[in-house]
């Protein structure tokens, strides 16, 4: 975690016809305070900065950026720059500040050839293919692929994190946090501001602001209930050596060595009785507590019981242990 305050870097920026910032690629970054205008390092930049438009209607700038991370975010540029911190590991999630995040970005068309504006895309789609088709043309594919219409792209187009494997790129956004030794699968997705902080397996869904720890699983089809899913500003988490298992979800946070069985979702309003075994042996009712009061607590197993139908908050010794071989990245 950054206990620094500032962070600067040059930044290569696409703008559209109207000056709206549509992206932001920093291939470097520094914490710390930045140099004057005199001592700053040349951007790098030259062979991609023009002033007249694309085909796309995009033209591109070198922009030097200096961002304030415990103050709101001011435009597109700062936004882009703590994302960027993120993915490069230069600050773990809920280490900065991202209020105003998203009225700081705008919803943008990204395709294989790069952002693009929504308005007066279909014209924009047009010239850019008449521009490919043209004889002589060295682009390398007619074809213009719309990947998706966000705020947010993509993580792989701006950070490729060492030691991690990503199936499918499309799952992962800008500002996820990904620890060596990762691996998100196909049906994985890791949001903003999220992520892993150590060797995990992603089968699920990792919410923005939810942190998984060293050695834990989030099965296929799970899901951890983060800030923008309707939690309010609780920020929930997962400790060392759990998992979450296919189907199954949390409103709450696990402690280290925790199991959630298959399909059971476990929020905070859920009544959980607590196993007493030797209450179990006579008969007697077991306590019942909110799920909340077992939020962050490390040795449980959660696990609906096939008889009477109601959670049970089960005590487990030992944690899961992932496969070495395939985390090895």
């Amino acid at each position: 975690m950054t206990t620094e305050k500032t962070a600067w870097g040059w930044g290569l920026a696409s703008l559209d016809e109207a000056g709206n910032t549509l992206d932001v690629w920093y291939p470097q970054l520094h914490l710390g305070e930045a140099p004057d205008t005199a001592a700053r390092p040349n951007h790098g930049f030259d062979a991609f900065v023009h002033d007249d438009a694309d085909a796309r209607g995009v033209r591109r700038a070198a922009v030097f950026t200096i961002s304030q991370l415990d103050e709101p975010i001011r435009n597109a540029a700062d936004a882009y720059l703590r994302l960027h911190l993120l993915s490069l590991r230069m600050a773990r999630p809920n280490t900065l500040n991202l209020d105003g995040i998203f009225d700081s970005l705008t919803n943008v068309v990204w395709t294989n050839y790069g952002p693009f504006a929504v308005t007066g895309f279909a014209q924009r789609r047009l010239t850019m293919m008449a521009d490919v088709l043209r004889p002589g043309s060295r682009q390398p594919s007619p074809s213009l692929n719309v990947l998706s219409i966000d705020k947010i792209p993509r993580m792989v187009d701006y950070v490729v994190p060492s030691g991690v494997r990503i199936a499918d790129a499309n799952r992962v956004r800008l500002g996820a946090y990904l620890s060596e030794g990762t691996t998100v699968m196909h049906a994985g997705f890791v949001n903003f501001n999220a992520g892993t902080l150590g060797s995990s397996m992603v089968e699920g869904r990792i919410s923005q602001g939810v942190v998984v720890g060293d050695g834990s699983d989030i099965g296929g089809g799970a899901s951890t209930m983060g800030t923008l899913s309707g939690g309010g500003k609780l920020r929930n988490s997962i400790g060392e050596h759990s998992l979450v298992g296919a189907n199954a979800g949390i409103g709450i946070s696990l402690g280290d060595h925790c199991v959630v069985e298959a399909g059971l979702y476990v929020t905070a309003g859920t009544k959980i009785s607590l196993y007493d075994k030797r209450k179990a042996a006579v008969g007697e009712p077991f306590d019942v507590v909110k799920g909340a009061e077992l939020s962050g607590k490390d040795n449980i197993l959660y696990i609906r019981n096939s008889i009477t139908g109601a959670i049970e908050a089960r005590p487990r010794a030992k944690g899961i242990e992932l496969n070495a071989e395939l985390h090895r990245n």
